[in-house]
């Protein structure tokens, strides 16, 4: 029986991977019980699994741009260090990086191969984490780069838009950054359909399909749950400096899926509203 390993498991991806996993021997360790740049502590944990799920991540986009040294041991560090641990034991190996390790100025969904530009600390620091897995594991190893992620298990934009619109008349989101909008429940599935295939190793594009404005993902966002979408207004990204850049065009491609002989996750549309029927948005 293959036994899982999943780090980071108490973030909201991790906790969907749990759902995605269940009835199957996984070990689901948060990053309060195992610190994954401590490299004694990573090789204990992972001896005896036959696949690792890397989770764990420094989220703070904002606050990397003035901490990036602790965004690297996390990002950079961490992934190196589960590399050489999964590597010595013949394990796999999934790291789930960002959309971030590109600049946002393409205009055509990001290819799997497209060279990475990072324009933050972040995004400098996933990079690092996926070059790292890349040289170290390069046969045993998965990149998926996800998206606009929400779920029922954290803190994220759709449960923020909801919670603004209980003490706003309306809200300001802004339409000149594109994206897709991607439920970690998806994204879980598709981790374990990834796995469960025995697919190539390589990156894939963990997203929904599709794209959207978070303009056009809050109207859709109030669609769902009852709300006027008439009271979600557009602005842009003058409106909300913040110390960190974003990328403006964040659609990615999926064609390591197809040619891995795997359907791609859904439009990012039907993917909400399945999210909504199953409570995750409440």
């Amino acid at each position: 029986m293959t036994r899982y390993l999943i780090t980071g498991a108490a973030g909201m991806l991790g906790q969907d991977l749990q759902l995605a996993l269940s009835g199957r021997d996984v070990t689901a360790l948060s990053r309060a019980a195992l610190d994954i740049t401590d490299e004694a502590a990573v090789a204990d944990a992972v001896a005896g699994h036959d696949v690792v799920i890397n989770a764990a991540a420094y989220t703070k986009v904002d606050d990397a741009e003035s901490h990036e040294d602790d965004a690297h041991a996390v990002n950079a560090r961490g992934p190196e260090v589960l590399a050489r641990a999964t590597a010595a034991t013949g394990a796999k190996l999934v790291h789930v990086s960002t959309d971030y390790v590109f600049d946002g100025n393409g205009t055509s969904p990001y290819a799997e191969d497209e060279p990475t530009a990072p324009i933050g600390a972040y995004g400098r620091t996933k990079a690092a984490g996926e070059a790292a897995v890349r040289e170290i594991a390069p046969d045993s190893s998965y990149i998926v780069r996800a998206a606009w992620l929400y779920g029922a298990g954290g803190p994220n934009f759709a449960k923020t838009m909801i919670r603004l619109a209980g003490s706003h008349d309306t809200v300001q989101v802004v339409v000149d950054q594109l994206g897709q909008p991607t439920w970690t429940g998806d994204l879980a599935r598709q981790i374990v359909a990834m796995l469960d295939a025995d697919a190539p190793a390589g990156i894939y594009h963990g997203t929904n399909a599709g794209k959207g404005s978070w303009f056009d993902f809050t109207r859709a966002i109030f669609a769902e749950v009852g709300l006027d979408p008439e009271r979600v207004l557009p602005t842009d990204s003058s409106a909300f400096v913040r110390p960190a850049p974003r990328p403006a065009y964040s659609v990615l491609g999926h064609d390591a899926w197809r040619r891995a002989g795997i359907e791609p996750m859904r439009d990012w549309r039907e993917a909400l509203h399945a999210a909504a029927e199953a409570g995750v948005l409440v």
